[in-house]
């Protein structure tokens, strides 16, 4: 088998050479950038074309000179040539003018002629050439532009993925699972953990209005002072009115931050909440198979100097499922302008209330983003699931 394969590859080795030095030959006398997009042969192709039908009309036409007709042959090799090729096709065409064209004139003015000629090709070329140049160095100078802007934004993504749990917190009793999804490279969601004592722990969700670095540089201020105030007090209303100063004074009108900040106790089996704003979490009861929705109390953080909130509160039990989510879930859309909505999410939390912290979170995901199709996610997509084995726990009483 391997005597009959040789002879094959070695046949097949010179063609490929052939080709490949064929395309680097065409390639040569091309642009850099016209060889680097489509076919090398096509450009050429219209040039010798225009000449040879350029030529050909001259040699047909007797009674006067067509000659200026060679510059848009010209004109369109000055775009795609490269400098040495376009002033080479100027010879050319005065060559092909030259000795095609029938007319039978004084040698003398024939030389001017074409000498004018070439002086006046020379000189479109030129102008083209360089309006191409500065279109280049253009180019080139956005395209660094870009590549600087991306590398920005890559490490703003990775400032900002600095915020964000890395472990999960070991909290008896409770499995906790998060992810979040920007829509560009950094994004305006926000989610942590932060443990309070063995039994304690605060979920916190925010939203920032507006979507890239924008919101991501105030997503990563709210962020640094949440973490502030939880070791400060782990009174939650003081900490939302702190909270709402101090964004208030750093954001404008349009920018403000929607946020939900829960505290759950295994030990007393029970949870406090406070929502600005934000979308309604989930809380799935496992005994009863019913869905409570925890509603907001009080206006989104940096709107307004005055902050009223309540404090609200639910009893859990073992079995029980906390989903926390932005509105890049519900308000995804498919190709039909549909949105995901809170019914779908309400019927994913219930099909997969059995599944684990992690498993649920990536369902929840996963059947968005099969909902959108290929449209996509135009919102940053943030989801927390906590599910309660309070029965389990040790050192959990009621």
């Amino acid at each position: 088998m391997n005597d009959l394969a040789h002879p094959t590859v070695r046949e097949s080795r010179p063609a490929e050479l052939r080709g490949l030095r064929e395309r680097v030959l065409l390639a040569s006398l091309l642009r850099k950038d016209v060889a680097l997009n489509g076919p090398a042969w096509l450009p050429l192709a219209l040039v010798l074309g225009a000449i040879s039908a350029v030529a050909y009309a001259d040699h047909l036409v007797v009674s006067i000179s067509l000659i200026y007709l060679y510059i848009l042959p010209l004109a369109v090799g000055a775009i795609f040539l490269r400098k040495k090729v376009s002033y080479g096709l100027i010879v050319v065409c005065v060559l092909f003018h030259d000795y095609y064209s029938p007319r039978v004139i004084n040698p003398g003015l024939r030389i001017f002629h074409n000498l004018s000629a070439m002086l006046c090709f020379a000189f479109v070329v030129y102008v083209i050439q360089r309006y191409m140049e500065q279109r280049e160095a253009l180019a080139k100078t956005v395209q660094q532009q870009r590549d600087d802007l991306l590398k920005d934004v890559e490490l703003a993504a990775q400032v900002q993925r600095l915020f964000l749990p890395l472990g999960r917190p070991a909290i008896a009793g409770l499995e906790i699972a998060g992810m979040m999804q920007p829509a560009r490279g950094v994004g305006g969601d926000y989610y942590d953990y932060i443990p309070i004592d063995a039994h304690t722990i605060q979920v916190v969700i925010a939203d920032v209005a507006g979507k890239g670095v924008p919101a991501a540089l105030l997503m990563s201020a709210t962020a640094a002072a949440l973490r502030l105030e939880a070791n400060h007090d782990r009174n939650m209303l003081k900490q939302v009115e702190r909270l709402n100063t101090g964004i208030l004074s750093v954001s404008d009108e349009e920018r403000y931050v929607t946020l939900l900040i829960a505290e759950i106790d295994t030990r007393r089996r029970v949870i406090q909440y406070v929502n600005c704003g934000h979308n309604s979490a989930l809380l799935f009861r496992a005994k009863t198979g019913a869905l409570r929705r925890m509603d907001s109390s009080c206006p989104p953080i940096g709107l307004s100097p005055d902050e009223i909130c309540e404090l609200a509160s639910a009893d859990l039990t073992g079995g029980d499922v906390l989903v926390f989510y932005t509105d890049g879930v519900t308000e995804a859309e498919n190709r039909l302008g549909e949105e995901f909505g809170l019914e779908r999410l309400s019927m994913v939390v219930r099909d997969g209330s059995s599944l684990s912290a992690e498993g649920l979170t990536v369902n929840i995901f996963n059947s968005a983003a099969d909902f959108c199709g290929d449209v996509g996610f135009h919102d940053d997509v943030t989801i927390v699931v906590v599910k309660c084995h309070l029965d389990s726990a040790p050192g959990v009483t009621a």
